[in-house]
């Protein structure tokens, strides 16, 4: 049965305080006009940035809830993943992959690993290699620099050359993805400017898109990024503008957020921007290199 509305099932955590993962994902690719359909992985009482947060694993309800919506024959348009808290949970999201897939499903994969050089605390080196794993079975992976340095075993570096860069795409896409996303990476010879960049193996393109780099982080801003770029994509965008709208509306998202006096832990605050993600693209910055 064809969904009349394109429907993801997003497989995030989520967090009570905080917008990061299901808290970010739902509202935006719902005001792209998408249906989510949410598999819990933990229920936190805010994101892990604040200090003392109380967390709920919920790795044994995922197979209850997994089982049901075969009992309901339900199917996707996209399954979409991020953070994964356990190797565990990298077997039942390679399990739901491989049961749910059906034909131009789009498979996308936010290998949350680490940052800034660095992996995450939670990340052992089983879990690393259980999302190289994983990987194999997407269409699209969204891995910021220090994800890509993992992913390879290579060591991480803060500005590397954009060949380092499109070779490392390409090693990427070999295991698997048709398309390869590198983001939070800042310019070689412009250290005021932070782009992603993107290669699609069936056209062997590679694409960037630049945009101002704010001194400044708050947490979430990954699963925004990569929540506008899978929307973008299921309602048909080509990966260059899907890659403009996410850039676009992440770095607005920081904009609107950096004026005000908040907890930079909240993550920003999209609420005051959703609606533009209705609005067409109206200027393109994306370059071919």
């Amino acid at each position: 049965m064809n969904n009349p509305i394109p429907r993801v099932a997003a497989i995030h955590d989520l967090s009570g305080l905080g917008r990061v993962a299901l808290m970010v994902v739902i509202p935006i690719l719902s005001s792209m006009g998408i249906q989510v359909t949410p598999l819990p992985t933990a229920v936190l009482s805010s994101n892990t940035a604040f200090d003392d947060f109380k967390m709920l694993d919920l790795t044994h309800q995922m197979s209850l809830f997994i089982e049901h919506w075969k009992k309901e024959n339900i199917n996707f348009d996209c399954i979409y993943s991020g953070f994964l808290g356990s190797d565990q949970q990298i077997d039942i999201v390679i399990d739901f992959i491989q049961y749910f897939n059906q034909d131009k499903q789009l498979v996308v994969i936010d290998p949350v690993l680490g940052d800034n050089g660095i992996a995450y605390s939670p990340m052992s080196g089983k879990l690393i290699e259980k999302m190289k794993r994983l990987i194999t079975y997407a269409d699209l992976i969204t891995p910021n620099l220090t994800e890509v340095c993992l992913l390879l075993d290579i060591p991480y570096e803060d500005t590397p050359s954009i060949d380092k860069l499109k070779n490392w795409a390409k090693q990427l896409a070999e295991k698997g993805p048709n398309k390869v996303v590198i983001t939070s990476v800042r310019e070689e010879n412009n250290l005021d400017l932070t782009s992603v960049i993107a290669y699609s193996k069936k056209t062997d393109k590679f694409w960037k898109v630049s945009c101002t780099y704010i001194p400044t982080e708050y947490p979430g801003t990954g699963d925004i990024f990569t929540s506008v770029l899978t929307g973008s994509l299921l309602l048909g965008d080509s990966l260059p503008i899907a890659l403009d709208r996410a850039v676009q509306f992440s770095s607005l998202a920081v904009r609107t957020t950096f004026g005000y006096d908040i907890n930079p832990n909240e993550g920003v605050i999209i609420e005051r921007i959703l609606d533009s993600l209705k609005a067409p693209i109206l200027m393109s910055t994306y370059q071919l290199i």
